[in-house]
């Protein structure tokens, strides 16, 4: 025996002399007669060779000559001497790769080749790794399996792989002619599946047979925390899985859930059209339910469409239709429709009550790469005022805490030329839930025209007073409505529709004076066209004053000036070298305006207030125009801004590092206000109120800090009026500060990357969508029996399966905190209005489980504010939520555990409390 190390180790070989050229002979013969590949071998020497056929025959001959050699003279004669195996019709097609880490065994007189440790057979799609390989050249069958390792443990499992479909079984026995194999404890993925079988008897490539078969998505499919046990399967890989007796274990526990038969689709495609079954439920107010139940048309590769349904028992029903689409560089989006008619009681009871709400909510977007010149894009939310307040189906308290629903849908298109222009077209819709008031514009049209510099040169340059006149082209045309949602789309809605269009012709320059002030003038011309006006007049039939509405074109034109003079003044203060704060750097940016507009009076009438006509007023046929009135008094107003920053530089807390390290102080603090040259001090007064904001970023920009103030200079009178006396003049301050406000915003987290800032602006996405926060200070937004997002969602798999995590007290968190507080003194009542906190915390207290609180405290009304207490239990394969909500109107908890895999998603347990809506 004779073993040497190579990329082949071959043994017992009993002719020593003519090793290389028996091997070759051995393996040209074998491929040949299963006539499956083209031979490539390696000899046990150095030196790799690849032997043709003539070579081989040639060198064939010689062996045979020689007497002390009658196996190989046998062998030769056998298999490459006849003339038809050289024929080209029986040439191979493919190649057959083989490897092994110990040695390749070959036994001619059973026709066995063995492979041992790290086995491995490639041939085209079909490939074939092994602890250890036994070939038949005969009957062209491989058998393969395990080998023990050095504690006599088994190791190097078969992987049999063949296209797409991998097997990992404890043996199998393959036949490369036939493709037919039997497989013993076979595991392999179908789809979203995990399948382990006792016996598995391949068909062909098409059709497998297994019998004792489990399925499971668990990941471990030896030990799986749950599995479906069943005598009998068919699969057909890619197309479906079809068995008998089905039944389903847990933990080892075998259930009374049990299936005569069950059918899987196995489709390629991304997915696949299906029933979705309903969940059960029950409420004092409406009865016995069944919620969520429909079916999910898979349409084309680019849109599909859910059509979902809830029915109860006292009559009550709901309908949902969403449907989302994508198209690759060119466009995506998606469509929800949400009817519900909601029954309260039974008919004949003092609180029956019968109405229907709705929601709309479309998003689109356009991928500028397919057109850059021109782009679309929508996100609508609107409906019934009450939808989130009264849905059956839905837990939406930040949604409820909305005030307004908005929506916008635009096209705007660039034009390319030497004079460049730009066309827009939208829809805006603006609801209020409290009062029901819809405004609404359709369609909003905007078209403008490139600045024109009529006084630069052929050299491009515009420098100075002249060469910097420029002048552009404004159209807004628009067609308003102010309807409620009661008559939303109704003949009332469109009979008081507003129709107007505006034209402005803004000529404008800006220079420099004294080489550090920025100077800029704007004369400005607008002219209005409308298609209403009205004509006002004391109606002696009502007595009282009506107005009528004309019908016709009208128009009115005005012109305006204004100036603006500013600079920016900067100042480093330095401190000493060996002082922690190196400087600190003041930029400050003061700015004086003025504006001009005449009187327009021409276009204001008058009109009796009383039968006798003697006591009039003015009023204009433009009042109530989308584009408001022309003003009967000119404005002379002169205005005053100063801005600040304030940023410091500090030794930098990395001592590798030379440069200090910039930090901002204040972003912004600013002071505004104005002069109004015409005021008399008695109808109105010169100064306005001086308006102070500021904000800034602390804490590695974790605290967002913003404030406000409005200070006003004169006093007020017995009745909150302001009179021509100032402040300080009538025994108080310099300003009287009327109102005030301030914000604080605080995020923080286990982990400081983006990632974590990603998961952050991602936590409460139905919420956004619905029109309320994006995070989950007022909790999270939830479809009743719908369970979406789930806090294990964002975590690394790799990092969540080391047991060492949790001994090393890694456990992430992270915590939201809002602050507000309001004050107000507009009439000496000197209050807080509104003082108010808010916490959102979310951690881990094992690997496996997650908590998370939303609550906060209203100082002003003393009590504790939307409170909301959720519980996650990563139970592997499966996941179990909790979420409860202590008190309130929206009083309620719910309790889902379900199978993460969409594929048995319906196999959950959803249960929800009937809350007092």
């Amino acid at each position: 025996m004779t073993r040497q190390k190579t990329s082949h180790i071959f043994t017992k070989i009993a002719l020593k002399p003519l090793n290389t050229n028996l091997f070759n002979i051995v393996l040209l013969s074998f491929f040949l007669t299963i006539g499956t590949c083209k031979i490539y071998s390696q000899d046990i020497s150095p030196k790799t060779t690849s032997i043709p056929a003539k070579k081989a025959k040639k060198k064939s001959d010689t062996a045979a000559e020689k007497k002390n050699k009658p196996n190989a003279t046998a062998q030769i004669t056998a298999d490459t001497i006849k003339k038809d195996s050289l024929k080209p019709k029986v040439l191979l097609e493919a190649k057959i790769k083989y490897n092994a880490a110990d040695y390749v065994k070959i036994e001619q007189k059973k026709k066995l080749i063995t492979l041992y440790n790290n086995a491995e057979i490639k041939q085209t799609d079909t490939e074939l790794k092994s602890g250890i390989i036994v070939m038949n050249y005969e009957t062209n069958e491989v058998l393969a399996g395990r080998i023990k390792d050095s504690l006599g443990k088994p190791s190097q499992y078969p992987n049999f792989k063949q296209a797409e479909n991998v097997i990992e079984p404890d043996s199998i026995r393959f036949n490369y002619k036939s493709k037919k194999a039997i497989i013993w404890n076979s595991r392999s993925d179908q789809g979203e599946f995990n399948v382990k079988a006792e016996l598995t008897k391949k068909e062909n490539d098409s059709v497998y047979f297994l019998k004792g078969a489990r399925f499971t998505t668990s990941k471990d499919v030896d030990n799986p925390e749950y599995y479906f046990q069943t005598r009998k399967v068919k699969i057909i890989p890619g197309k479906k899985v079809v068995t008998g007796l089905t039944n389903m274990v847990i933990a080892n526990v075998p259930t009374p859930i049990a299936l005569p038969f069950a059918f899987f689709p196995m489709s390629k495609e991304t997915s696949v059209s299906g029933i979705l079954l309903p969940s059960y439920n029950d409420s004092n107010n409406r009865g016995f339910s069944l919620q969520n139940g429909g079916y999910y048309f898979a349409l084309s590769d680019y849109y599909d469409l859910t059509v979902l349904g809830d029915y109860y028992t006292n009559g009550s029903y709901g309908l949902r239709f969403e449907t989302s689409y994508a198209k690759r560089y060119s466009y995506r989006g998606n469509l929800n429709f949400r009817f519900e008619n909601l029954i309260n009681s039974e008919r004949g009871y003092p609180d029956y009550s019968k109405q229907n709400i709705y929601n709309l909510q479309w998003s689109h977007s356009k991928d500028s790469k397919g057109s850059p010149n021109s782009s679309f894009s929508a996100s609508v939310n609107m409906g019934s005022s009450k939808y989130y307040q009264q849905s059956i189906n839905q837990s939406n308290i930040g949604s409820n805490l909305n005030n307004t629903l908005t929506s916008s849908i635009s096209y705007s298109k660039t034009f390319q030329g030497s004079v460049g222009s730009r066309l827009s077209l939208s829809a805006t819709h603006s609801q209020n839930t409290q009062t029901s008031e819809i405004n609404m514009t359709l369609p909003d049209l905007q078209y403008s025209v490139d600045r024109i510099y009529p006084f630069v040169g052929k050299d491009g340059v515009k420098k100075g007073f002249f060469k910097n006149i420029n002048l552009l082209y404004n159209l807004v045309g628009k067609n308003s409505f102010v309807t409620t949602d009661s008559l939303f789309f109704s003949k009332a809605m469109f009979d008081n529709a507003q129709i107007g269009m505006q034209h402005s012709i803004p000529l404008s320059t800006n220079f420099k004076i004294f080489k550090h002030f920025s100077a800029s003038t704007v004369m400005n011309y607008n002219e209005v066209w409308t298609l209403k006006t009205i004509k006002r007049f004391y109606d002696d039939d009502q007595s009282q004053v009506v107005d009528q509405t004309i019908n016709g074109f009208d128009a009115f034109r005005t012109y305006n000036f204004s100036s603006s003079l500013g600079t920016t003044i900067y100042g480093t203060f330095n401190f000493k070298p060996d002082n922690k704060i190196k400087s600190i750097r003041h930029v400050m940016r003061p700015n004086l305006s003025y504006g001009y507009t005449p009187s327009f009076e021409k276009y204001y009438d008058t009109y009796a207030t009383d039968a006798s006509g003697k006591m009039t007023k003015e009023y204009t046929r433009f009042e109530g125009g989308v584009f408001g009135a022309p003003a009967n008094n000119n404005s002379n107003i002169l205005g005053f801004e100063l801005s600040n920053t304030f940023e410091a530089k500090i030794t930098d807390p990395d001592s590798t590092k030379v440069e200090a390290k910039k930090i901002m102080l204040l972003n912004n603090l600013n002071f505004a206000t104005s002069y109004d040259l015409n005021a008399d001090g008695k109808t109105t007064l010169a100064w306005a109120p001086v308006r102070v904001s500021g904000g800034t970023m602390l804490f590695k920009d974790k605290l967002n800090m913003n404030f406000g103030a409005t200070l006003d200079p004169y006093a007020i009178d017995n009745g909150g009026n302001r009179i021509n006396v100032y402040n300080i003049n009538n025994g108080g301050s310099l300003f009287r500060m009327t109102s005030a406000n301030m914000t604080l915003n605080y995020a923080i987290s286990s982990k400081d990357s983006d990632k974590d800032k990603k998961d952050k602006e991602a936590k409460n996405k139905e919420g956004q969508r619905n029109g309320g926060r994006d995070d989950d200070l007022f909790g999270r937004n939830t479809i009743d029996n719908v369970r979406g997002r789930s806090q294990f969602d964002d975590e690394d798999e790799e990092e969540t399966d080391k047991i060492a995590e949790f001994f090393a007290a890694k456990l992430p968190w992270d915590m939201t905190f809002a602050y507000s507080l309001t004050y107000s003194n507009i009439n000496r009542e000197s209050k807080i209005t509104g003082n108010s906190i808010m916490i959102s915390a979310n951690g881990d207290l094992t690997p496996k489980w997650k908590v998370g609180v939303s609550t906060g405290y209203d100082f002003v009304q003393n009590g504790v504010t939307y409170t909301q207490l959720r519980f996650e239990r990563d139970l592997l394969s499966w996941r179990m939520d909790f979420s409860w909500q202590p008190f309130g109107d929206q009083a309620n908890w719910n309790f889902f555990i379900g199978i993460k895999s969409g594929i048995l998603s319906d196999l959950k347990y959803d249960k929800r409390s009937a809350s007092n809506r």
